[in-house]
């Protein structure tokens, strides 16, 4: 608990012990009204000056002024003790937001503490200590035991195991050897590493990471708006209902001023929309921390609701379901040697950076001569053209093939089939496996638990190797061979039968899909900066099993918000239908107003709870 929360709990305190020596003390010379006023503005004065200060500046229908409203009028009708009382409450209303709210700032804050505070850089022979925003690319930093790196970069000396839970919720250490990337905001557990850094800290993954979370809280759902709007409408009806309610009946039909008055006053009283301002982006606040300390990145409440509303899932096959290290299988020439045949092909995917072409280039080893190479043109979806040794080669899939006039053929192999031919001579082929993740079977059977029903592959393979990855990840149904444009198609297609689609990709080879689904989710996006602009969701990872879990918590900080916002209506109409009819008192409308405020509050906590 706060001092702030230490010292209106003092004012509280003391305002019910002075209410209390009101009710059964009578102090000789002290009226009544005085007695009730010193524990009514101890704990109100607060609300009263925001009340009169936002009257000033023209923005008059807020729950302090209703607050203020019914309590004076109450005080006007002679109900002092129940004045007193709906001040206090109010207050007890207000410290269980406030902790609340506290509560769920210091869950984002924890994530915000992967911030490091310092870099020890080498510069010369000398170890100097400067803030991280003054290392620029290219410098060798020294990381200690114990200490959190402070920039992305490749470790040039040193191993070391690393604990990246606060990236990506995983709590088992990663062990880093020499030549392996090491990302800004991992704790460095038990070697000395030095670090050649990549680029500076604005550019760093903790510097993304911790921009995208301050800015997710002010992203709102149209849930958040709907209640923003609904509020700013509503209370201004209630306060015109509530002087309509005073004033008609005695007028029209010579009713007893002091009971319409009353009625009235219980009337806006209980009308204060506090319970959903309060609870509605509460939840949603509160989801968006439970989520981010699973290393479930969410860009704004208005995503957690598209995600919980998801029907259709749309995975892209490498790197997302399957581990996308590549390794060549085979190697099948046609006409020249095997040997030949991977040769032209490494030197022809030298220059890639694609995981298929550095597959080629390793299993290649030797030495590749850049001097034989004339030029080198990717064909987006299809391979590479290049001129080797004077001769122009196509390197690619049978797309590719067709365009050249070479007579190809399907290998018998399962797996990614690289095409070579040089013009329209068909030179043969190479055979390229990725391996399936370990979790990718099981999150495809979680969310079919979850509800979700389509489950859909996109791939640029052929047909043997996503039919072979389909049947092992259990997805409902697959495409293959498709370029960028089709796999954005594909979701198009999806979006029109009406259904809520989420593609998962990785982020980078999909900025254009992630967009146009209803929810772009990137996977194992740590340290790419692409993954973290392009996508709505971001899971810190390559584990899909986080996936599931990412829809469980939208799905549960939906459920709140609506039980929030039914429990709040449907008791604030009945008890304005009972005070319109006079069967009701003050005390009914505190627990309408305070009451349901804390309610909803404490049920709103429930958001900040981690799932399984």
């Amino acid at each position: 608990m706060t001092s702030e929360h230490k010292r209106t709990l003092c004012r509280i305190a003391s305002a019910v012990v002075l209410t209390v020596a009101a009710l059964f003390l009578r102090i000789e010379g002290m009226p009544r009204l005085a007695a009730f006023c010193v524990p009514y503005l101890i704990a109100g004065y607060d609300v009263l000056w925001g009340a009169l200060r936002n009257i000033i500046r023209g923005q008059v229908f807020d729950e302090r002024f209703l607050m203020t409203v019914a309590t004076v009028g109450a005080f006007a009708v002679g109900e002092y003790p129940e004045a007193a009382g709906v001040m206090i409450f109010y207050q007890i209303g207000e410290l269980f937001q406030s902790i609340a709210v506290g509560r769920s700032r210091r869950s984002i804050a924890e994530l915000m503490d992967i911030r490091p505070d310092h870099a020890v850089v080498l510069r010369g022979d000398e170890e100097i200590t400067v803030s991280p925003d003054e290392v620029s690319a290219g410098e060798t930093i020294i990381v200690r035991p114990g200490e959190r790196v402070p920039l992305d970069g490749e470790i040039i000396s040193g191993a070391t195991a690393v604990d990246s839970s606060a990236l990506t919720g995983e709590s088992l250490p990663v062990e880093k050897n020499t030549g392996d990337m090491i990302y800004s905001g991992s704790v460095n557990l038990t070697g000395l590493i030095r670090v050649r850094t990549t680029g500076e800290y604005g550019e760093s993954t903790v510097a993304g990471i911790l921009e995208l979370v301050s800015d997710a809280s002010d992203r709102k759902s149209r849930t958040e708006s709907f209640i923003t709007r609904f509020a700013r409408w509503y209370t201004p009806c209630v306060v015109a209902g509530a002087v309509l309610l005073a004033l008609i009946p005695p007028l029209a039909f010579s009713q007893p001023w002091g009971d319409w008055i009353r009625r009235a006053l219980i009337f806006l009283m209980v009308s204060c929309p506090c319970a959903l301002v309060v609870s509605v982006p509460l939840t949603f606040f509160g989801g968006i921390g439970c989520a981010s300390r699973r290393g479930i990145l969410v860009k704004g409440a208005e995503y957690i609701e598209t995600l919980a509303k998801t029907d259709t899932v749309v995975f892209d096959k490498t790197g997302t379901l399957t581990k996308g290290v590549f390794k060549v299988n085979a190697v099948h020439p046609n006409e020249i040697s095997a040997d030949s045949l991977l040769d032209i092909a490494a030197a022809a995917e030298s220059h890639s950076n694609h995981p298929v072409g550095a597959s080629i280039v390793a299993a290649h080893g030797g030495h590749i001569d850049n001097s034989r190479i004339g030029f080198i043109r990717e064909i987006s979806g299809k391979g590479i053209e290049a001129e080797i040794d004077g001769e122009v080669y196509t390197v690619g899939n049978g797309t590719l093939m067709d365009d050249s006039g070479a007579e190809w053929h399907q290998c018998h192999l399962t797996g990614t089939v690289i095409h070579v031919a040089r013009g329209s001579r068909y030179l043969g082929h190479i055979v390229i496996s990725d391996a399936v993740k370990p979790d990718s079977a099981q999150a495809v059977a979680e969310l079919r638990k979850l509800g979700i029903t389509r489950t859909v592959m996109l791939t640029g393979d052929g047909e043997k190797a996503a039919q072979a990855a389909a049947a092992e990840t259990g997805v409902d149904e697959y495409r293959s061979q498709l370029l960028p444009a089709g796999k954005v198609s594909a979701v198009e297609e999806l979006i029109s039968e009406g259904r809520k689609t989420a593609f998962v990709g990785d982020g980078i080879n999909d900025a254009p899909v992630l967009a146009r689904a209803d929810v772009g989710i990137a996977m194992g996006a740590l340290g790419s900066d692409a993954a973290i602009e392009s996508a709505d969701v971001v899971l810190m990872d390559d584990s899909p099993s986080k996936l599931p879990a990412a829809i469980r918590i939208a799905r549960r900080t939906m459920s709140i918000v609506k039980q929030n916002i039914v429990f709040s209506l449907v008791v604030k109409a009945a008890i304005l239908l009972l005070a319109a009819l006079g069967k009701t008192d003050m005390w009914v409308a505190v627990f309408g107003d305070v009451g349901v405020m804390i309610i909803t509050v404490l049920n709103s906590a429930r958001a900040m709870l981690k799932t399984r």
